[in-house]
């Protein structure tokens, strides 16, 4: 095992701010973490998003970690932002500017939902297209045991940054992150790469999700596993993930066993966009809600 696993005892931290801080104050942001492959990142267009999410979110920040390869410097760093549309595919940050693209993923909608439940969200987000738990498949990996620097290692590093920060809206009033959530869309990489990878994946996700929630310092923080589909959209119809029915097991053996975790079935029935692997610009709206519902649920059992 990795040292780079302290748990964050507090997540009231104190740094330098825009403004002289306030201390006798403080404002609460229910953080969630965003993580897993392509689905993850997003692949719908700014451009065809309603007038109710191409907006910029009040009391809605983001930090989304830097995206790199395995091995790669600068893994997770990255500038809490208020949301709004472009923290899909092709998001960049140089951890001073953030990059928005002309994509978003579930972020938005979720993000939406959540805010009528609470007066501020955090979303911390680290995603990475055609990324596996399983060793050697995919673009890289998030075993925890990877010799070297990997995706988990990435994903940390964001949210130990994004931790770093004590205002993180900087209007110059002490922030408290209270960890409320993770979600998880991820999968394909490990379905189509091997039937080993695939039998791999429920011992992988368990582990990766207990290591997370140490990460957040709360044994039982509520998780949500999205499922993964096949498009079948190749030659002959034949499916993009032979071994999709195993991951499908993994992750239902998973949430059965874990009181506080969610299983997301919709996915499966959300439409496809021109590639075999990502989903039109509806169905990551679609996501975002179903993914806030669930936590919505979950928020109730495990307190």
């Amino acid at each position: 095992m990795k040292n780079l696993l302290l748990p964050l005892v507090t997540f009231l931290l104190f740094s330098c701010a825009e403004k002289p801080l306030i201390k006798t104050a403080v404002d609460e942001w229910k953080v969630y973490y965003l993580g897993g492959q392509s689905n993850m990142d997003g692949y719908g267009y700014n451009n065809e998003l309603p007038e109710s999410l191409n907006i910029k979110f009040a009391n809605v920040m983001i930090f989304d970690g830097k995206r790199v390869n395995d091995n790669k410097p600068d893994g997770g760093i990255g500038k809490w932002s208020p949301l709004e549309p472009g923290h899909g595919v092709g998001f960049n940050t140089d951890g001073k500017s953030n990059f928005l693209s002309d994509r978003f993923g579930p972020e938005l909608s979720f993000a939406k939902r959540l805010s009528s439940h609470s007066e501020k969200i955090a979303i911390i987000k680290y995603s990475f297209g055609g990324t596996a738990l399983y060793q050697g498949a995919g673009y890289g990996n998030w075993d925890p045991d990877f010799n070297g620097n990997n995706h988990y290692d990435n994903a940390v590093a964001t949210i130990q940054n994004s931790q770093s920060i004590a205002d993180i809206n900087g209007d110059g009033v002490m922030d408290k992150l209270i960890p409320s959530g993770i979600i998880w869309m991820q999968g394909e990489a490990d379905a189509q790469y091997s039937q080993k990878s695939a039998h791999a994946y429920f011992d992988n996700l368990k582990h990766l999700m207990r290591l997370f929630r140490k990460v957040f310092n709360r044994d039982e923080m509520p998780i949500v596993i999205g499922k993964i589909n096949d498009s079948f959209m190749t030659e002959n119809n034949k499916p993009t993930q032979p071994f999709i029915s195993v991951v499908h097991a993994a992750q239902e053996a998973f949430v059965n066993q874990d009181p506080c975790s969610f299983y997301v079935t919709e996915t499966e029935n959300y439409t496809f966009s021109s590639d075999a692997w990502h989903y039109n610009s509806e169905g990551y709206i679609k996501m975002g809600n179903v993914f806030a519902n669930s936590i919505i649920k979950l928020d109730q059992k495990c307190k």
